[in-house]
């Protein structure tokens, strides 16, 4: 076992914040030790998640007394609170990011709020950031109120707060350190003192006043409880629900709508393991999921922001070849070359650490069915196509109709070669269903004798070759009996009944073999070769989809536990990574969008057929019947 593997926080005793435009994670021994600037996708400035050492990290906390922390997210906002509580007094570090707005911006700014609400406190702040990824050094000018870093590819400031005569700081207790700055403070009852950290700063370090960082405080407050104000969502696991909602509208880049698939990089699926992927990207599949799910909860401008996003996708594929990528950086842009950041020895000891994906030269034919989805969900819930955006589609559809017949690298992005994977099947059979639906609801022009004649083919091809008579249940593709939980997915867009006797033996199959005490895997890697060594944990997002098909094939009792046991592995701020070890602790990267997106739509149809019975769930998305 690596050394070093003893001195990193668990993925899960950390607490996200962001602007909108980039996050950080804050840990609940009142350390950043994940943020990248300017963007989700930039080079991290702090990421002693990834090495303790190399990475550069942010710590306040208390020092020559003995402490335990606590840490709570502010109600109805991503504003966290770390709480330091010993004999001596309780001391609190709140920590939040201003919002940056619409317009992509070099500048964004994290708070941190300092304060003693009993007793007194000796608090050590040590800021060490390492820009680049930990490959540039910084010039650091240590002032009496603050500090300045200056490094090739970045500024940044880090400003004290106080009153203009106050001194919670001595001269003498400010000293320069490798790679950043410390000192100490002492704060007794009702002393309230701060930081702000500042990228492309608009002027000199200059002393913050208290009232100035109240007044951010309260603007991020009110924002965030304002937007979550707008949720539609009135069922029974409101509070998790609209954490989950937070946690999405963080991972959304403002300027363009996109949704990132996680804010963090090189978070393994299995400590000490090799899979280790940059998800600071958008997918097509995962953001189309969130259409769903913010429709379902009345987020209709965030559902527009991202279907623009991925319209004008759909129209440079529609001027190009006619196919999409995968997935593209969240400006649209397609180039995300992988490289090894090799200097990162990985969290605890897990290498490669990865950045960029060289997954987006895959071919994925699900993601045609997951896009054409969304665009119908939309469509048919008044946010309709323009002409120009269904000639678009249409052209992606020509493009599948040409292209659906052949191996693909199948969902879960894989590296041992392509196969006939029956979920990319399933997805093109709904991309050709939903086209159809599009062009004849609304008598728009389109080939639909040949999109149908695709559908059907599609369709008997499954039923052919996707159903493995010896397991009783369709498998993972043509030419094995393994299980796959994307199947999961199939009654849940339509293709087979949740009754019919084939999915319900493919159900009792999951069951036997990828359920363990309510938790789903996505396979078993041991027994259909994915190229990579190791295994990984159960997928949170499956075992939410496990949730609506149990539910939807009759199972009602047996979903509602299972979603009542999901949430048990939710972090004490109610996060989700990708995955859940074996040992029960939060594995991958960190918060996984998907996993939150699951959550809602889990949560909408559950509490929906708990309350009208098991089987349809169409009513969920209209007049606000699945809220209610």
């Amino acid at each position: 076992m690596n050394a070093s593997r003893g001195i990193y926080p668990a993925i899960a005793d950390h607490a996200l914040i962001g602007d909108l435009q980039t996050a950080a994670l804050v840990a609940n021994d009142g350390t950043i030790d994940w943020f990248c600037a300017p963007r989700f996708d930039s080079p991290s400035i702090f990421a002693a998640l990834l090495d303790q050492n190399r990475g550069g990290s942010f710590r306040i906390a208390p020092v020559e007394t003995d402490y335990v922390t606590r840490q709570l997210y502010l109600p109805g906002t991503p504003i966290v609170v770390t709480r330091f509580l010993s004999a001596d007094g309780v001391g609190e570090v709140v920590d939040f990011a201003p919002i940056a707005g619409e317009q992509a911006t070099d500048r964004h700014r994290l708070v941190r709020m300092v304060r003693v609400v009993r007793g007194q406190m000796r608090f050590r702040l040590v800021c060490t950031p390492r820009f680049n990824y930990g490959r540039d050094l910084a010039e650091i000018e240590v002032m009496p109120d603050g500090a300045v870093f200056r490094s090739p590819t970045m500024t940044m400031n880090v400003c004290a707060s106080r009153l203009p005569h106050q001194r919670l700081v001595r001269k003498e207790d400010v000293h320069r350190i490798d790679h950043g700055i410390e000192l100490v403070a002492d704060l007794a009852t009702g002393d309230i003192g701060g930081l702000v950290l500042e990228t492309a700063p608009t002027g000199p370090v200059r002393v913050i006043p208290p009232a100035e960082l109240t007044e951010l405080f309260e603007q991020t407050r009110d924002f965030w409880r304002s937007w979550i104000g707008q949720s539609r969502y009135r069922g029974r696991w409101r509070e998790i629900v609209e954490r989950s909602a937070i946690t999405l509208k963080l991972m959304t880049y403002a300027p363009t709508g996109a949704l990132v698939a996680a804010p963090t990089a090189g978070l393994p699926e299995e400590i000490g393991g090799e899979r280790n992927w940059d998800y600071r990207f958008t997918w097509v599949r995962d953001a189309s999921f969130s259409v769903y799910a913010l429709l379902g909860l009345g987020f209709t401008s965030e559902a527009q922001s991202f279907l623009k996003w991925l319209g004008d996708r759909v129209r440079s594929a529609s001027e190009d070849s006619g196919a999409l990528q995968i997935m593209y950086r969240i400006d649209g842009s397609p180039n995300l070359k992988e490289e090894v950041l090799d200097h990162f020895e990985g969290y605890k000891g897990s290498s490669p650490v990865r950045i960029g994906n060289a997954a987006a030269d895959q071919l994925q034919l699900d993601i045609y069915g997951e896009a054409l989805d969304s665009l119908y969900l939309a469509d048919t819930h008044d946010l309709r196509m323009s002409h120009k955006a269904w000639r678009n589609a249409s052209d992606v559809v020509e493009w599948l109709c040409d292209h659906w017949d052949q191996p693909d690298d199948g969902i879960w992005e894989t590296r041992g070669g392509r196969q006939n994977f029956v979920y990319g099947r399933l997805m093109s059979w709904v991309a050709f269903d939903r086209a159809i639906r599009l062009a004849q609801g609304s008598g728009r022009p389109a080939n639909i004798s040949r999109w149908t004649e695709m559908r059907d083919k599609v369709y008997d091809q499954i039923m052919s070759h996707g159903f493995s008579e010896n397991r009783q249940a369709f498998v993972q593709h043509y030419t094995s009996d393994v299980l796959d939980a994307s199947l999961l997915y199939m009654p849940l867009v339509g293709f087979i009944g949740p009754t019919d006797p084939m999915w319900q033996s493919t159900l009792r199959a999951i069951d036997n073999e990828l359920v363990s005490d309510s938790l789903v895997y996505r396979y078993d890697p041991q027994t259909s070769s994915d190229g990579l060594l190791g295994s990984e944990g159960t997928f949170t997002m499956c075992t939410f989809w496990y949730v609506d098909a149990l539910a939807r094939s009759g199972r009602l009792e047996e979903a509602r536990l299972t979603f009542e046991k999901m949430l048990t592995y939710c972090n004490h701020v109610g996060l989700y990574s990708e995955e859940i070890a074996p040992t029960g602790e939060q594995i991958g990267n960190f918060p996984q969008a998907f996993s939150h997106l699951a959550l809602i739509t889990a949560a909408m149809n559950l509490n929906y057929q708990l309350d009208h019975g098991p089987g349809d769930v169409e009513p969920v998305l209209g007049h606000g019947l699945a809220v209610t």
